[in-house]
């Protein structure tokens, strides 16, 4: 069971816009002897949801957590985790989402749980008001190269239109509900790609998490920690199937140490025509964010 004592220290939650970094940073935190961070949840809305709808039940809130299309990923038992949500009284979904990562982390002898979902980025408030402890760190990149990274993607945009349009109202949304979280920071891909080091030691401190330099070598077991989610599931809107090795090839730069080269792509990959589109829609923001502008 859970130490009580470690149960509210400071959790972090990792968002940010789909190909921002945000699996490269999950596993340097993952790495920490003391921290587990699973694959993407993104069942917490609907668990909420559900206890919303029922008043709270136990019962909804395992139905919704079992029943999500990413529970298989989490290689937990459900049997124990129903044994201990049925044994919370009263029953509160907070605690019942602590059980359920307390349970994942149990399963490599750590005390310490995280969460990198990215879009949660749209459910702040919502989690903040579930589970206090959670720490949110914006992983913030440069969205011409999230637009080639997202590129031809199955839950990409379908244009580089859409595709700045897309990055921009995910970053001001995440913002704008920040404003009123105590417990926000942005954190920015090239920062964690070029200073390694010194961004995860800030991170580190900010969650009150000691300093271990297994975090550095965390590509050499990220093809372990990636094997959760090698197989196949249906795509949100319900019309493909995606199958585990494509699921497992866009992180398969994880498995390496960090590469500065996949900094600043659009100089050589983004064509005239896309790069005016792009900066035309998200050109305010990139400046915002001190990204130079072609």
């Amino acid at each position: 069971m859970p130490n009580p004592e470690k149960a509210l220290l400071p959790a972090p939650f990792i968002v940010g816009a789909s190909r921002s970094g945000t699996t490269l940073l999950r596993l340097m935190l993952d790495a920490h002897p003391d921290l587990a961070i699973p694959p993407e949840t993104h069942f917490i809305p609907d668990a909420a949801r559900a206890c919303q709808e029922s008043s709270p039940s136990p019962e909804a809130f395992l139905a919704a957590l079992i029943g999500h299309r990413c529970w298989p990923d989490q290689h937990v038992d459900a049997g124990l985790l129903r044994q201990r949500v049925l044994a919370l009284q009263p029953f509160e979904p907070g605690a019942a989402l602590r059980a359920f990562y307390h349970l994942y982390a149990e399963r490599f002898g750590k005390a310490r749980w995280g969460d990198k979902t990215p879009p949660y980025q749209l459910h702040l408030r919502l989690i903040a008001s579930l589970l206090p402890e959670a720490h949110f760190i914006h992983l913030i990149r440069d969205g011409r190269d999230v637009a080639l990274s997202i590129k031809g993607l199955w839950f990409g945009p379908d244009s580089i239109a859409e595709a700045a349009s897309w990055w921009v109202q995910r970053i001001q949304e995440t913002r704008r509900q920040a404003r009123s979280l105590p417990q926000y920071r942005e954190l920015r891909y090239e920062d964690l790609v070029q200073n390694t080091e010194p961004a995860l030691r800030q991170v580190c401190q900010w969650i009150a998490l000691p300093w271990d330099p297994a975090m550095l070598r965390y590509h050499e077991r990220a093809g372990e920690r990636l094997c959760e989610i090698d197989r196949a599931v249906q795509a949100v809107d319900g019309k493909r199937v995606i199958a585990a090795q494509d699921r497992m090839a866009i992180h398969a730069m994880t498995q390496h140490p960090p590469e500065p080269s996949r900094i600043g792509r659009w100089r050589q990959e983004m064509n005239a025509a896309d790069l005016r589109r792009f900066q035309k829609i998200a050109g305010p923001l990139l400046q915002e964010l001190g990204y130079e502008l072609a």
